[in-house]
C-alpha cells in the first residue's frame, strides 16, 4: 500500500472529475469541430446496416473555448500528478504500480456486511 500525500490524492481526484466532465460535455458537441457535410456509407455485406452521419454545423466559438479550457486543465492536472515529488520517494520499479494505485485511491472499499 502507498501513503500518498493528500495534495497528490486531491489532484488525482480533480483529474478524474475533470476528465469525466469533459467527456460528458464532448458528448453534447457536434461530431465535427468544423462544419462538414454528412455522409452515408455503403450497405454492409450480409446486413442491412448502412453507416451515416448527418451534416455537422461545427463547434461554436464558445464550444471551441470550452474544449480548449478543458484540455488545458487536463494537461495542467496531469502534469502536477506526473511530476509530484512523491514519485521520487519510491523504490526503482515501483513507480508504475504506484501510479496505478493512485488512480484508484479515491475509491472506497465495499463494505462487507457481517452475517
Amino acid at each position: 500500500m502507498y501513503d500518498f500525500p493528500q495534495d497528490l490524492r486531491d489532484t488525482q481526484l480533480a483529474l478524474h472529475q475533470t476528465r469525466a466532465a469533459y467527456e460528458q460535455y464532448a458528448r453534447t458537441l457536434p461530431w465535427s469541430a468544423e462544419p462538414m457535410a454528412g455522409w452515408e456509407g455503403d450497405k454492409q455485406l450480409h446486413s442491412g446496416y448502412r453507416s451515416a452521419k448527418p451534416d455537422s454545423p461545427g463547434y461554436t466559438e464558445e464550444q471551441h473555448r470550452e474544449v480548449a479550457r478543458f484540455r488545458a486543465e487536463l494537461l495542467r492536472l496531469s502534469t502536477v500528478v506526473a511530476t509530484h515529488p512523491f514519485w521520487a520517494t519510491l523504490e526503482r520499479g515501483e513507480t508504475v504500480a504506484g501510479r496505478m494505485a493512485l488512480q484508484h485511491s479515491h475509491e472506497t472499499p465495499a463494505t462487507v456486511e457481517a452475517g
